[in-house]
């Protein structure tokens, strides 16, 4: 019982170049989370508004847009592993700017919000060759046991992360979360160095906007696609937390409780993950996704309810894990049914509508706490997404149905794989 239950290892033991990519994106994972609570806390700090902390994820969208869409244009016609190396250089850059404004006499607030929307395009160009890159790198059949696995590197960064900055920021200060950031993005560079290349399909478009617009032309066919991308953008636009975290510490009288509310989330993925072995016998995808988003939300509204600082701590781990079970299957479903030759142009898709969606709930959650209360934006949100998801299941009978067996592109993407390992 407790084996099955465990994670399923066989992309990590067949695949040299998958092991280097986790190990990579677990060292950099843990050093982006001590930036991701620092910054809004030296936004904090310098602002005192819950607004300017919330106007993080404003500055971070355009980026995110127009970067997220070319940068898959890139991922199909490029190789796939320099966008790779040279965005995850560009990011330790950032860090050495934030360590030298978090060092001076009087740090400046804007080069804040000009890292947060250049780390926003260097992400969004990045992620779509990565995300591209996985199915080429990973047996077809092993989909659900990768993304649970990366789901793991993710999810060990996002709760030592946090965890550990808190008390940083708190004892030895800015700085230092800065520089820690940096050392770990030169570590993590050193293992994407050493990954294979990875040219592009002989199918693959020139990068430009006619090849966005047929990525996109496909992805609007492809209605379980179009479902999974409207389940996540509602889900984190109405029920992401991170913004108004620094102030409902201070509302519960628990600041010292701030490195682990962030903590909380990925702590709660962390768990799934670890016990994720069910996933890859699962194969009504469709359906766990928008029941997941369901409890996220409900999670979320019982933290904002909570006047309890420990209780919160737990509904927040909950709702980490709601959420990470459903990003599992919608990994799953766009691992497992798109062509190679639309990969990257999908993911860029899909890191629109897995990150869009945040970079918005910020701007609501800090928006709304302004104006009707810290608990209010918590509890009213998570409430929100939670009664959009019983009304998206109604809407959404393709993405409902959603059959891994059966599905006519995952089945044709399984003959396809299984014809290229004869």
């Amino acid at each position: 019982m407790t084996r099955a239950l465990l994670p399923d290892l066989s992309p990590w033991k067949a695949s040299a170049d998958f092991r280097r990519l986790w190990k990579s994106g677990l060292i950099s994972n843990f050093g982006s989370f001590l930036t991701f609570v620092a910054l809004p806390v030296q936004l904090k700090e310098l602002t005192g508004s819950a607004a300017a902390v919330g106007a993080i994820g404003a500055v971070e969208l355009l980026p995110l847009v127009v970067c997220g869409l070319y940068g898959g244009a890139l991922a199909d016609a490029l190789d796939k592993r320099g966008p790779i190396v040279w965005t995850e250089a560009g990011q330790g850059l950032l860090s050495v700017v934030l360590l030298v404004n978090a060092l001076l006499p009087g740090p400046a607030v804007w080069p804040l919000y000009a890292v947060a929307a250049l780390s926003s395009a260097l992400v969004s160009v990045q992620r779509p060759a990565l995300d591209s890159l996985w199915p080429r790198i990973v047996a077809h059949d092993d989909m659900p046991a990768a993304a649970s696995l990366n789901s793991l590197r993710w999810t060990v960064g996002g709760v030592a992360g946090p965890a550990l900055a808190g008390v940083v920021v708190a004892y030895a200060g800015l700085g230092w979360a800065y520089a820690a950031d940096l050392l770990t993005f030169a570590v993590s560079l050193a293992y994407v160095l050493r990954i294979a290349p990875s040219p592009a399909s002989h199918e693959a478009a020139k990068p430009n906007l006619r090849a966005v617009a047929e990525g996109a032309r496909y992805a609007w066919s492809r209605k379980e696609l179009l479902g999974t991308y409207v389940v996540d953008l509602a889900a984190m636009f109405l029920a992401m937390p991170l913004a108004v975290l620094p102030f409902l510490a201070d509302e519960l009288h628990a600041e010292w409780a701030l490195g682990l509310m962030y903590a909380a989330l990925p702590a709660g993925a962390l768990v799934v993950s670890l016990t994720s072995g069910w996933t890859s016998r699962v194969q009504r995808h469709g359906l766990v996704v928008v029941l997941s988003a369901a409890g996220w939300g409900l999670a979320v509204a019982a933290a904002g309810i909570c006047g309890n600082v420990w209780l919160v701590l737990l509904l927040l781990t909950v709702g980490g894990g709601f959420d990470m079970v459903s990003g599992v299957f919608r990994a799953a479903m766009w691992n497992q049914t798109i062509p190679d030759e639309l990969r990257g142009r999908l993911a860029g898709i899909e890191l629109l509508s897995y990150s869009v969606g945040p970079q918005l709930g910020q701007v609501r959650a800090g928006g709304l706490a302004a104006w009707a209360g810290v608990r209010a934006s918590v509890w009213s949100g998570g409430l929100a997404c939670a009664g959009v998801m019983g009304l998206l299941a109604l809407c959404l009978p393709g993405l409902m149905s959603y059959d891994a067996r059966t599905n006519a592109h995952a089945v044709r993407m399984r003959e396809r794989r299984a014809a290229t390992e004869v």
